[in-house]
């Protein structure tokens, strides 16, 4: 192994530890606090997300997600499993990626279980993946602002977004998504 991708990866490590630990210090209300605006924030950006919440079985909010990378990359952001509005079980997401990339960036996500087989599935799941054990459709406006009818018909949605707005063109394969004790 080469010295410089050996120091790429001890950094790697080093800032995923730095910012998992920062990020886990929040308590069970902090998580629910964060996670209720970045509901708020999501439905004053898209009307149809607040529409299709309302309908879900589950919403899995994770209210700030940091990914942060210098030729390696990882993210890693804490949040909560709501059912009928009351938070039920928290969890945490982290990836990896190798490649080009310089920098960092906050981002909330949100994940709708438009069924209950599907939430049924993630909550009975050892560490759920995205793209393995579930394939998410990333939520993308079509013409006159409305979300794509193909996106309607899944049966989990996901929205990324930041205080910038929705991003859509993201995706969470790879994510993987663990239970924490809060």
């Amino acid at each position: 192994m080469n010295i410089s991708i050996t120091k790429r990866v001890w950094l790697f490590v080093t800032l995923v530890f730095s910012l998992s630990s920062a990020v886990q210090a929040a308590s069970r209300e902090e998580i629910n606090i964060s996670s209720q605006a970045a509901l708020e924030s999501l439905y004053a950006q898209d009307k149809a997300a607040k529409e299709l919440a309302a309908k879900a079985k589950g919403i899995l909010v994770f209210p700030s997600v940091i990914k942060a990378g210098i030729g390696l990359g990882g993210e890693y952001g804490e949040g909560v499993l709501m059912v009928n509005g009351t938070p039920t079980q928290y969890y945490a997401t982290a990836a990896a990626s190798i490649g080009f990339q310089l920098g960092a960036q906050v981002k909330s996500q949100v994940i709708l279980f438009m069924t209950q087989d599907a939430l049924n599935d993630f909550k009975n799941s050892e560490g759920w993946r995205t793209g393995v054990d579930g394939s998410v459709a990333i939520a993308t406006l079509g013409a006159g602002g409305t979300l794509d009818s193909q996106t309607l018909q899944q049966p989990i949605i996901g929205f990324i977004y930041s205080n910038k707005g929705l991003m859509y063109n993201l995706n969470l394969e790879g994510s993987k998504i663990t239970k924490i004790d809060r």
